[in-house]
């Protein structure tokens, strides 16, 4: 058995069989991230893979997006949050997760919001062991950039 001491973001990321992606550019009049004394907020990222958004992670979850693809769609976007943390500080292994925010393209009366936003969550306890515990938010939402099924943000503290 490993000793999780031991174990590092980029260990945890390999051990999953995941490769973080290279942060993605802006779309629009924003930056992708941005450090304030010891916060570091990470714009919202899409569930965005090499090919762009995979079809089943586009669309309205209770409508044309099942439960598990809307775990995956947030499970991709809390990847690609990853990515542009790690643009900003070039080592996973430095951020406490603080907040995470999920919003859910859904259908009216969709309730398990929750539930679709804990593929991110998931994503982030995995990679970043107890640093990835956080305080979160997941809200439903009329429509996302793009059609994406969710869309994920995240605030990190960089220890002195």
């Amino acid at each position: 058995m490993s000793d999780s001491k031991h174990e590092t973001p980029a260990s945890r990321l390999a051990a999953l069989g995941l490769i973080l992606p290279p942060a993605a550019a802006p779309v629009a009049n924003y930056v992708p991230f941005v450090r304030t004394g010891n916060l570091l907020f990470v714009s919202g990222q899409l569930p965005m893979g090499a090919g762009g958004i995979d079809p089943a992670h586009k669309g309205k979850l209770g409508a044309t997006v099942s439960l598990e693809d809307g775990q995956a769609a947030a499970r991709q976007a809390a990847l690609n949050v990853l990515a542009q943390a790690n643009a900003a500080v070039s080592d996973l292994s430095l951020l406490k997760a603080v907040r995470i925010g999920g919003y859910v393209n859904c259908a009216p009366n969709f309730g398990p919001l929750p539930q679709v936003v804990n593929g991110a969550s998931d994503l982030f306890a995995a990679v970043l062991g107890e640093n990835g515990k956080h305080a979160r938010f997941a809200v439903g939402v009329a429509q996302l950039p793009l059609d994406a099924a969710v869309e994920i943000e995240g605030v990190f503290e960089i220890p002195d």
